[in-house]
């Protein structure tokens, strides 16, 4: 059921893979919600200046800033209120565990995803 524009959410979904970027943010678009996909975290922080979220949805492993270190960064500037990680790599759970002795708690999918397990959790995050 799509969503009226009165009651979109804004999501910020950030992959240094363009494709998988643009193909969600696509398929968020069809479901009712505002999007806005950058392909590195320091592109999605330049953007946070200018415009507001409610919702980050990041790849943990990028060049330069992971998904982590920028999940850490919008929690701490209180930039963004709800933050979802999705990688394909099993090294992640290293920057889960510093991030969460840090006081971090993040939710973290697996890749591959499916559109609509993504939609779902979402749903549930921004409910």
């Amino acid at each position: 059921m799509q969503r009226t524009s009165k009651t979109a959410k804004k999501i910020l979904v950030v992959d240094d893979n363009e494709l998988i970027a643009d193909t969600m943010a696509t398929v968020f678009r069809a479901e009712g919600f505002h999007v806005a996909a950058t392909y590195n975290a320091q592109a999605a922080l330049r953007l946070l200046q200018s415009d507001s979220f409610d919702l980050l949805l990041s790849d943990v492993m990028m060049p330069g800033m992971t998904g982590i270190e920028l999940a850490i960064e919008v929690t701490r500037r209180q930039a963004i209120p709800k933050v979802l990680l999705m990688s394909g790599v099993s090294a992640t759970t290293d920057l889960l565990q510093n991030a969460r002795r840090l006081g971090y708690n993040f939710e973290i999918l697996t890749k591959p995803i499916h559109p609509t397990e993504v939609i779902e959790k979402i749903e549930q995050l921004l409910a």
